[in-house]
């Protein structure tokens, strides 16, 4: 008669339902470690071989070749795991950014706390500022949609805008109180760093890009061939257009960084991916620190002498005049970065660059 000890019972039942007590101590596989990440918003067909999207240079040129499911966005995930690089495609808007970033964020197979993050997308640019194909290292992120907002035809005379912040009683009201969301600030040593490495980038200056600029006859800076600069970024759902609202971009930049930040571009997504970046931060997932946002203007944010704001916005939903040429310019100007951080990762994985490293 087969005598069943307690021991006897245990390893069969682990046999039993587990498959064996060796799959039961079977750890789970080590985290993938991440050192740059790259983030687009969106792509226009396939990620490679044909019209490009804001990723697909990155996937070809920085040989983003393992593809791994990523149910929690709307794309895949992208790797490189000898080079250790990662691309994702948030999505449109700041909804689907901040989503996206934190489904990354809190992903079990990726090892992302010493990563650093570039966001490299295309944007409106200010004509005051810059030209189209021009490449803007931000250091402030203000979003554009948190207040209130009345209807110019119904407001008070003395009032130049309709849009006025949450908590105060009229536009640019002084007694604002300390934003919260309304703006987010990057690492402004990383941001100089990554503005003086590449701000000597030879950037591609296409077929058709002087011509639209050359109608930009009020705007010196406008009408130069593309360039590298420093410009914070407004972030906001709504495409909006026009020399009014272009004014409003500077002032509401300008009175939420106090004076320290200057409107150059136009996007929607930054403020969400930045503020789920932040949130990471706290758990000790990421460190915000290490991110950076790179726009490049696919588009000016109003139109020329002699255009109407409706009749230019639709001609550029038609197509943008710049469109080839930011996104060459973002990968250009961000790619230098990522591969001086990528050389030098024994120094950067334990210590952000500054300006101090550059010769």
């Amino acid at each position: 008669m087969l005598k069943l000890t307690k021991l006897s019972v245990t390893g069969f039942l682990c046999a039993l339902l587990l498959g064996g007590c060796a799959q039961q101590a079977t750890k789970a596989p080590e985290p993938i470690k991440i050192k740059f990440v790259v983030v687009s918003m969106f792509e226009i067909g396939d990620v490679e071989g044909d019209q490009a999207g804001e990723f697909q240079l990155w996937k070809e040129r920085a040989d983003l070749d393992t593809v791994l499911p990523f149910k929690n966005s709307p794309h895949d995930i992208y790797l490189n795991e000898e080079t250790g690089v990662l691309g994702i495609i948030t999505g449109i808007g700041t909804a689907y950014s901040a989503g996206t970033a934190m489904a990354l964020g809190m992903d079990p197979r990726f090892d992302l706390t010493d990563a650093y993050w570039l966001v490299a997308g295309i944007a409106g640019i200010d004509p005051e500022d810059a030209s189209i194909g021009s490449a803007a290292w931000a250091e402030y992120l203000v979003d554009g949609d948190l207040g209130h907002q009345i209807d110019m035809r119904e407001v008070p005379e003395d009032w130049e805008i309709g849009i006025f912040p949450r908590h105060t009683r009229k536009p640019y009201d002084p007694n604002k109180p300390e934003p919260t969301f309304e703006m987010l600030q990057l690492n402004s040593e990383l941001s100089n760093w990554a503005f003086e490495l590449t701000k000597d980038a030879e950037l591609p200056d296409m077929e058709g890009l002087k011509e639209t600029r050359s109608l930009y006859t009020e705007h010196p800076n406008a009408q130069k061939p593309p360039f590298v600069l420093k410009g914070d970024q407004l972030a906001a759902m709504r495409f909006w257009h026009g020399e009014i609202l272009n004014d409003w971009a500077n002032k509401w930049v300008d009175y939420w960084t106090d004076g320290k930040g200057e409107f150059v571009t136009s996007a929607m997504e930054d403020t969400g991916t930045f503020l789920s970046l932040s949130l990471l931060d706290n758990l000790g997932k990421v460190d915000k620190d290490r991110v950076m946002v790179l726009r490049t203007g696919s588009n000016y944010t109003m139109p020329p002498p002699g255009v109407t704001a409706v009749d230019n916005l639709l001609a550029e939903n038609d197509g943008y005049a710049g469109l080839d040429a930011a996104l060459e310019s973002a990968y250009i100007v961000g790619s230098e970065v990522m591969e001086e951080i990528l050389t030098n990762w024994d120094t950067y994985q334990d210590r952000i660059p500054s300006v101090a490293d550059l010769p």
